[in-house]
């Protein structure tokens, strides 16, 4: 293997040298961090990280290869990746692919052998900003860099036509929008014997409520809540149909938005497996997994509409919210969990015991 030199070039000027691994092709995107210590493919291909680079805060990646059927979604969902160091010889039965190979295969640039614990302290400390991956750093145009933005993602994201996903003998019809859901969401409602018809991010409300589901699914995904104008609108039609609904991640970020509340982003988010959530009807902790940059405010959320179900044991932002007059509950965090912790699993087992007593009470 013939070492090539490659850069990371922040906004700010710093300037990163490391080595070519993956795909070659200059890369503008925003540089968030994750601390999981596993789980790498599971990042790699959560869309949620859709117009990002990230870095893997956990120095040695790729020991387990790559192992298809453990994907997120069917494609990557990063724009670069950036380690410390790359496993080039993994160790298990199941491995497919080294982790070069299978960026190189999905056109995904990496950069490693650089010091990812001063980048990661330099973002901790000034906040997520913009970063250009080149080979030739006499090319990086600065002005360019700080003016890049996500746009479009959760588009880009979201499935193109609807699919199911169903276990044997279904008893609940469950609609789930996809804005760059992960596959082990829909598998934890399978298991829980629900037909999950899986929708794009677009399809209108009365589209929805043609179909007669039991419950309404908001999956995770990309980009700023607040870009999703539309999606907003249509979400709070939705809303007063008396059909149980559901949010995970930007789905409780948009399910806020739509109810009036607001939202905002946060300094360099939270991304790893290791996010403690304490709720607030039980005062119990769990550990969760999360990947987002993006909050809803606690105090703009109205009383006389909702109340917070968890928060951040961390930093005490919202982490889940409670609708009063409505079948209606989300979480700011990942409870389906791969790879990470599933402390909170239980979350999809509430959501199917509200469809069917909305189900008995009709």
């Amino acid at each position: 293997m013939i070492d090539t030199d490659r850069y990371l070039i922040l906004e700010n000027g710093k300037v990163f040298k490391g080595k070519a691994f993956g795909a070659d092709g200059d890369v503008i995107a925003e540089t968030v961090f994750t601390t999981a210590m596993t789980g790498f493919l599971e990042t790699l291909t959560d869309k949620s990280y859709t117009g990002q680079s990230v870095i893997q805060t956990f120095p040695l990646i790729g020991n387990y290869g790559v192992i298809p059927e453990d994907s997120e979604s069917d494609k990557p969902g990063v724009s670069a990746y950036i380690v410390r160091e790359w496993c080039d010889k993994p160790s298990n039965f199941r491995c497919k692919f080294t982790l070069d190979e299978y960026l190189k295969a999905n056109g995904i640039p990496g950069i490693y052998g650089i010091d990812t614990r001063a980048l990661t302290k330099i973002i901790r400390e000034n906040g997520v900003m913009n970063s250009v991956i080149t080979d030739n750093p006499e090319n990086a145009d600065l002005d360019k860099v700080r003016a890049y933005r996500v746009r479009n993602s959760v588009e880009q994201a979201s499935t193109d036509k609807q699919y199911v996903v169903s276990g044997e003998n279904p008893s609940f019809k469950v609609a789930l929008f996809d804005f760059g859901v992960k596959s082990n969401i829909c598998r934890c409602l399978a298991n829980r014997g629900c037909e999950v018809h899986v929708l794009p991010y677009n399809t209108s409300a009365e589209e929805v409520i043609a179909m007669k589901p039991d419950g309404i699914f908001l999956s995770n995904g990309p980009g700023d809540p607040a870009d999703n104008v539309e999606v907003i609108a249509n979400i709070s039609k939705l809303t007063g149909t008396g059909i149980p609904i559901m949010g995970i991640c930007l789905g409780h970020q948009l399910l806020a938005l739509a109810n009036g509340f607001k939202t905002e982003k946060l300094k360099y988010g939270h991304r790893g497996a290791n996010q403690p959530v304490r709720s607030l009807e039980s005062g119990r902790t769990y550990i969760s997994s999360q990947n987002h940059g993006y909050a809803v405010v606690g105090e703009s959320i109205d009383k006389k509409i909702a109340s917070e179900l968890f928060i951040n044991v961390n930093d005490g932002t919202n982490e889940g919210i409670r609708y009063k007059n409505a079948p209606i509950f989300s979480v700011q965090f990942h409870p389906e969990a791969c790879g990470g912790p599933k402390d909170t699993e239980i979350l999809f087992d509430r959501f199917t015991e509200t469809m069917e007593e909305v189900r008995i009470c009709r």
